[in-house]
């Protein structure tokens, strides 16, 4: 009998909620039937029941819950509504991240990232490996190409002789 006690008692508080299937409800009522024990601690879960339900019922009774609702309606309508900058402003707050000790590093970090690649962004690179200078230079009497390459000190100039001679930019 001991043994079915122990096992009943664990299922007594569902069986009494109405929470047991089919086959632990009629294996409770069949201890129920044999044991004294398990039969009072039901009674007493039934008295306590009656004794809290009986106040809550009183006070559901007495208690106008329109009125409360029309209570909560009021009040939040006075609630004084947020400016669209106050809203702004606290969702955009960051002041809870900065007391974190984990953006110090960070910063830091990212200050020697932009220190070396600023200076590489704004570099200037040529070209090409190969480049020169070409001007050309057009009179009525003479035409003038001057060529120099920018790794020699190599110089090289073009006469052309008269304005029948076709002009390279052409």
């Amino acid at each position: 009998m001991r043994n079915s006690c122990s096992s009943v008692s664990k299922l007594l508080e569902r069986y009494f909620d109405q929470e047991v299937t089919g086959e632990e409800s009629s294996l409770i009522n069949e201890h129920l039937t044999g044991c004294i024990s398990c039969r009072e601690t039901l009674r007493s879960l039934v008295e306590l029941r009656d004794l809290v339900k009986a106040p809550v019922e009183e006070a559901a009774r007495e208690e106008d819950f329109p009125w409360v609702w029309q209570k909560i309606e009021r009040e939040t309508r006075l609630q004084e509504k947020a400016s669209w900058w106050e809203t702004l402003r606290s969702s955009v707050n960051l002041s809870h991240l900065l007391r974190k000790k984990v953006w110090v590093p960070a910063a830091a970090l990212a200050a020697i990232l932009i220190f070396f690649t600023v200076p590489l962004l704004f570099k200037e690179t040529p070209l090409s490996p190969d480049r020169s200078i070409v001007e050309y230079v057009e009179s009525p009497t003479y035409n003038v190409m001057v060529y120099h390459p920018e790794k020699t000190d190599t110089t090289v100039i073009w006469l052309f002789d008269g304005p029948e001679m076709e002009s390279p930019a052409s």
